[in-house]
Parts: structure tokens; sequence; C-alpha cells
């Protein structure tokens, strides 16, 4: 290489480098830019460092204690179950919450003497801290919370604002007593509420009875107890009744059969007498699917031919056969609209809200 050639590649390197220089303290001098983001590549990305993650936070970092892997998580915590005694469809509901579960024994001790508001009962129930299960306060057991529902309405009529200030302040002493907070839902809905659900019940309860009047000789309470026994009838719990219970443990007898009480207190029943009974079904109290209809109807006319007697209404008049096929019409459609409101006949809800 000739030294022309030299000089000129020197030169050539002398004013790259001068250039670069001006450039470099032209962006010194400048305003500060953001730096370019590089997308990381799909085999450069690095795992977050953990010391550098403890130093960024201002707080000591404290590690989540680790789960036990033995139990699976849905049973870490009991899961809230529905109440089987308290509905919101027939029931005004208030909440008490508590720092710290409650035992039995304490909520015992301060239930109000008497669970009911005026005509209208009450359940106080509290969430079981082990199973998430809504019970009555039972000793040995640990509530975190509880809550009191009061029937709105029955066949006693809807609630009102002087029932409810008492179901306030029955809750509010056993609030006071675990020195808890209680939520009341607010007394002019829960009325209200009250007076709109009396007025579907009252439109849609049916309760059927018939007279079995003698034709000719009367009856003693041990003959007619016979031949209701034939028909699976068993004594109620009330003098002068006897009941076709239900094969549900529990549940409401199907059909009721009636007489003057003062002859099942008689002294010697052979002596009494008796010339008219009535059979009754209570039609909400009952589910559908049992048919009570039909066993009213066969029980009338066996009854009734068994002890020689006349089937009659509450004024009297012997009923044609006709008339068991237009009631049976109507019952068609009551419960149908009992059902299309969560009311059906047999339910819990219903045997409480017509009872």
């Amino acid at each position: 290489m000739t030294l022309t050639a030299m000089l000129a590649i020197l030169g050539g390197l002398i004013l790259a480098a001068i250039v670069a220089h001006g450039a470099w303290s032209a962006r010194k001098a400048g305003p500060k830019r953001a730096e370019p983001q590089i997308e990381p590549q799909l085999g450069d990305r690095q795992e977050p460092n953990l010391g550098e993650a403890k130093a960024a936070v201002a707080e000591p970092f404290q590690p989540l204690p680790p789960l036990d892997e033995t139990v699976p998580a849905v049973v870490r915590q009991a899961a809230r179950r529905p109440s089987a005694r308290i509905d919101a469809l027939i029931d005004a509901i208030a909440t008490i919450s508590v720092e710290a579960p409650v035992s039995g024994e304490l909520a015992l001790s301060h239930l109000p003497g008497s669970r009911r508001a005026g005509t209208k009962p009450f359940h106080i129930e509290g969430l079981n801290a082990e199973t998430g299960e809504w019970d009555l306060p039972q000793p040995g057991q640990r509530y975190s919370e509880f809550q009191a529902g009061v029937q709105m309405a029955n066949r006693s009529g809807a609630m009102n604002e002087i029932e409810y200030s008492e179901f306030v302040q029955k809750v509010q002493g056993f609030a006071d007593g675990l020195a808890g907070f209680v939520q009341f839902p607010d007394m002019l809905d829960v009325v209200a509420r009250a007076r709109e659900l009396d007025q579907f019940a009252s439109a849609h309860d049916a309760q059927l009875a018939i007279v079995l009047r003698a034709r000719q000789a009367a009856w003693t309470l041990g003959y007619v107890q016979q031949m209701a026994l034939r028909h699976g009838f068993v004594p109620g719990a009330i003098p002068g009744r006897l009941v076709l219970p239900s094969a549900d443990e529990g549940a409401p007898p199907i059909l009721s059969l009636s007489f003057d009480p003062q002859a099942a207190l008689a002294e010697d029943p052979q002596a009494s007498s008796l010339r008219e009974l009535t059979l009754a079904l209570d039609v909400p109290q009952t589910p559908e699917a049992l048919e009570p209809f039909a066993s009213w109807q066969e029980v009338s006319r066996g009854l009734s031919r068994d002890i020689e007697a006349d089937v009659c209404d509450d004024r009297g008049q012997v009923l044609p056969l006709q008339a068991f096929a237009a009631i049976g019409q109507e019952l068609g459609t009551l419960y149908h609209a009992l059902a299309s409101r969560d009311l059906a006949a047999g339910s819990l809800a219903a045997r409480r809200l017509f009872s």
C-alpha cells in the first residue's frame, strides 16, 4: 500500500471519530429519551428473582404458609348449606354477626323464652362452624353467625307492626347477650310483603269437608272407632279426632275424621251416642302425588256404606256424585297455582303458611 493511500484511510478514521463524538455530545446535551423496548424471545425469558422481589417491597416479605396438600381444597372450609327451617319465601329474616364463634351453651342461655311474636312463630338458628349447617343451638357446638326468621303470614292472618316489633325486641335481646350486631329488614317492607302473602294464601286455601249423617240409628264411639280402623284411621292427639296418617314420618295426616269431643271424653265409650262425623281434607298440607282427593272420595263412600250414613255438605244437603267431579277440577287449578308460587301442596313452606 502506498503512503498516499495510508494517509487517506487514517484521515477518514479521524473524521469519523470527530463526527461520532459530536453526535454523542449532542445526544447527551438534549432531552432524555426512553430506552427502546426489546421484546424477549421465547428462549430468552428469565424467571423473576425472588430476592429482588423481596427487596422491592417496603414491608418485610412474609411467605404464605404452605397448604395442607392432604386435605382437598373443597373441604378446607365447610360450605354453607341453606336452612331447613327458615325460608325467605315466607319468613322475614334478621342476621346476627358475632366477632368470634359462640358456644352453643352461651346461645342457649340467651334465647327468648317464647319463640312467637303474637300469632307468628319464629326460629333462631346458628351457622355451625364445623359443618356449615344452620342448626338450632345445641350444647357442645360453636356457631360463627346467627339468623332469626319470623313467619310473615299464616291462617291467623298477616304479620302486623305490633308483631314485628315484638320480634325485633326479642331478637335484639338475644343479640345483645352475645355482644353481636343484628340487622333487621325494614318494617314497612315486611308488613307489605306479609299482606301480599296473606292475600295469596287466602285466595288459594282449601279445606274440604263432608258430613256423614246417620240414616237411622245413632252410633256408639266404640262402633265408629271400629269401622274407621278398617279404613286405616287411628286415634289422633286431640279428643274427638281420628286421623289417616301419612306414610312419611312427621308429615301431617292425609285425612281427619272428627266428632263430638264430649263423646270421646265419656267414661263409657259404649254409652255415647253419635249421629254425625266430619271427614276433612286439608289440601295445602298434603302432596298432590299422594292423591289425597281420591282417598277422600274413597273413604267417604266406603265409610258411609259401612255405617249407613248419608254424605252431606255442611248445610245438611246430600251430595250427588257429580259434585266430587266438579271439586276435582277446581283442585287441579289450585295445585298448579300453589306450585307456580313455590308453595306446592305438602311442601314444608306450604304446611307452615297454611297452619
